[in-house]
Formats: C-alpha cells, sequence, structure tokens
C-alpha cells in the first residue's frame, strides 16, 4: 500500500492533539488518529525544528509556546538565584544580631559584606534605608570615639561602685564622677552600670527590735515627722536595729544621728537589747559633739528608751527626749532609712553574716566610712562630714572628729 498523502491542516491538528494530551504516548495518539506511529513522530519533529532537511518553518503558534516556556524557565532561574542570594545574605547577617542596637547591627552587616552583594541588594533584604546606610559609615570615627569613651566611663564606674564595697547606685556614683570633674548624667551612668552589668545593694525586709512599754512613761512628739534641722547638735534621732549572725544569737546595734548633717553622732553594739545599749551609744554621740546640752533625741517607744535609765542619762545631759505615736515607724522614718541602709549595703543580699567578729568588723567598716565617704542623697551627695565641714566654722566649733 503507497504512503498517503495528508493536508497540512490535518498534520498540525495531529500535532496539536498530541501536545494537548500531556500524558499520552504518540503511539495511542497515531492509534486514534489512523495514523502510522513513526509518521506523527516525524510530524512532531518537523514542527519542533527537528527534523534534518525539513523545509517547513515551525507554525507561529508553537515558536511562540517554545519561547514563552524559555522566558518562564529562564525567570525561574533568576528567581532561584535570587533566593539563593537571599538566604546567603540571612544566613551571614544573623550573627549581626545578638545585640541590643538592631539598626546599628544591620548597618554593620551591609558594611561587612557590601562588597560581594552589593549595597542596595544588602539594604533591601535587610529593611535599612541607603541613607542611614551611609549615614553610620560617615559617622565611623566618630562612634569609635564614643565607644573608647564609654569604655573608660565603664572601668571608672566599676573602680568608684568596688571602693563602695558595691553599695553605690547610679545617684552616688554620678556624684563621685561629678566631683572628679566628669560632666555626665545619671541616666548614662544607669545605663552603662546595666551595660557591664553592676548595680546598687537592694532593701531586705525588716525585723522587729522595738517592744514597747506600755506602762512607761511617754515623752511628747517635738519632732512631728519634720526630720531637718537648721543647725548641726541641735535635733537627732535614735533607733535599734538587728544583725543577724547565722547559727548564733544576733547583735543589736543602737545609733544616734544628728538630723541637719545626718551624722553618726554615737552607736554602739552588743548582743542584747538592754538599756545599756541605747545608753552607751548616747554616751558615744556626747562625746562626739562635746555638749549635747539643749538637743532633741527623738526615739520609738522601745522599752529601753521609755526605761527609767535612759531617762535620767537624758537630763544629766541636758537633752530633750522626744517619741512619735506607738507602733509608727513614719513617726522615726530617718533612723529607720539609716538602718535599711546599713543592712543593705552590709549584708548585700545575705541573710546574715557567718560569725559574730565578721558582724562586728562589716559594722565598724560601714558605720565609720558612713561619716567621712559615704554620699547622702539628702546632702547634695555629699558625705556627712563634708557637709559640716561647708558650713559656717561657728556651726561646727563643739564636734569632734568621729
Amino acid at each position: 500500500m503507497g504512503m498517503k498523502h495528508y493536508p497540512v491542516e490535518f498534520k498540525a491538528d495531529a500535532v496539536a492533539l498530541h501536545r494537548s494530551r500531556p500524558g499520552a504516548t504518540i503511539k495511542s495518539v497515531a492509534g486514534d488518529l489512523g495514523v502510522n506511529t513513526e509518521t506523527l513522530r516525524n510530524w512532531i519533529r518537523a514542527a519542533d525544528g527537528h527534523r534534518p532537511g525539513a523545509h517547513s518553518a515551525p507554525p507561529a503558534a508553537a515558536q511562540a509556546d517554545g519561547a514563552g516556556v524559555q522566558a518562564e524557565l529562564a525567570a525561574a532561574r533568576k528567581r532561584i538565584r535570587e533566593l539563593e542570594e537571599e538566604r546567603d545574605i540571612l544566613r551571614k547577617a544573623a550573627r549581626y544580631f545578638g545585640g541590643r542596637d538592631a539598626l546599628v547591627n544591620r548597618c554593620q552587616s551591609v558594611g561587612d559584606h557590601q562588597r560581594r552583594f552589593g549595597v542596595k541588594r544588602l539594604c533591601d533584604i535587610l529593611g535599612v534605608s541607603r541613607s542611614s546606610f551611609y549615614y553610620w559609615r560617615r559617622t565611623a570615627a566618630t562612634r569609635a570615639a564614643r565607644q573608647t569613651l564609654e569604655a573608660q566611663l565603664a572601668a571608672r564606674i566599676r573602680k568608684v561602685h568596688l571602693d563602695s564595697d558595691g553599695a553605690y547606685g547610679a545617684p552616688r556614683i554620678t556624684a563621685e564622677l561629678r566631683e572628679e570633674g566628669e560632666r555626665i548624667n545619671h541616666k548614662r551612668v544607669a545605663r552603662i552600670m546595666r551595660t557591664i552589668g553592676v548595680e546598687g545593694v537592694r532593701l531586705r525586709r525588716r525585723h522587729r527590735t522595738t517592744v514597747a512599754d506600755q506602762t512607761a512613761a511617754i515623752a511628747p512628739d517635738l519632732i512631728g515627722r519634720d526630720f531637718t534641722a537648721a543647725a548641726v547638735n541641735t535635733k537627732y534621732v535614735g533607733d535599734i536595729t538587728y544583725l543577724p549572725v547565722s547559727g548564733a544569737k544576733p547583735l543589736y546595734l543602737a545609733t544616734v544621728i544628728d538630723l541637719a548633717s545626718r551624722r553618726l553622732a554615737g552607736w554602739a553594739i552588743a548582743d542584747h537589747m538592754r538599756t545599756e545599749l541605747v545608753i552607751d551609744a548616747l554616751a558615744a554621740a556626747e562625746w562626739t559633739r562635746g555638749s549635747l546640752t539643749g538637743a532633741v533625741v527623738h526615739t520609738d517607744h522601745g522599752s529601753q528608751y521609755t526605761s527609767r535609765a535612759f531617762g535620767e542619762i537624758c537630763r544629766s545631759a541636758g537633752v530633750r527626749q522626744s517619741m512619735g505615736a506607738i507602733g509608727s515607724s513614719a513617726d522615726n522614718a530617718a533612723a529607720e532609712s539609716f538602718n535599711a541602709a546599713f543592712k543593705r549595703e552590709t549584708l548585700k543580699g545575705r541573710k546574715g553574716w557567718p560569725n559574730e567578729r565578721e558582724a562586728r568588723l562589716d559594722a565598724f567598716h560601714w558605720l565609720t566610712r558612713y561619716n567621712t565617704r559615704r554620699r547622702h542623697s539628702r546632702l547634695g551627695q555629699r558625705s556627712p562630714v563634708a557637709y559640716e565641714n561647708a558650713l559656717r566654722p561657728t556651726a561646727t566649733t563643739l564636734a569632734r572628729a568621729a
């Protein structure tokens, strides 16, 4: 049987039918059309331009379809390259985002990889405007100088904090630096302290040491919660606080504080809370000032202060006793604040001292340093002795060295 001659339109439709059925084989399509399998294969090759010596050009529609496929493949390959590059950029940038300043970290990442990926590409992926990056690069020298200064300030802050036995917070460290000639804000000091992990000590719970004698005579309140004084050696507050010792009975500290200068004029430590403790503290204050004649000593209603023995000592020293309301810590707030600071800055978060000797040594060190070096917020961040020395000489003629 001779070879059949098929119209050009039939051939084109046969090829189109095969292409419209991606899952069908050439053999199955040829069987449906009633043509030889190899004949249909030749028509497909001719349409694709693959038959050697083919004289007819592929149809325009097929040519357009091929070009579209190639364009899509090229676009897909380009997108894959872009995604791979974006993945590489993000992997390299990941190590820059452990710090606090995200914008600075992004700019640093752009600066380190700009030669490989280009500034525009990096900025687009990392979400940084190019103007921000160029500003960051332009100010690099200024930034490096500031970082050097911050490092120097951090070292000085550490030293001041260490010299204060770890007690000072941002306000007192700021005052110390200003006295050394540094012009600095306390907020900046606080920020640097947070950065280097330095902080002052915090307040602990109070322990009750006041046991009132309900039958004792009550002195009038000559203070009225006015914990200020126009001159030194005129108004004092007294109180008792306890010093916890591990595995042993606690010690007790009695204090007498001048309300004008916040100076610790007298103090005593003992392993008991008998009246002798507060009498010894008052005697130490009398020795420090030379005389307490006419001064007011304000206390709570503890049995030690309401005792007949303490009252007699006050009268012989020319001291006028004063007491606030029973059970009101606010009526002796200045003394309470002193005790809180003492506990906070000596215990430093501990529950107590390991033994009595260390408790006495720590107390002695802090109490003597309190007058001469510790800065007080109510005194313009000066120590009590520095504050008294700044007063007129006539106001401190009775004061002796602590």
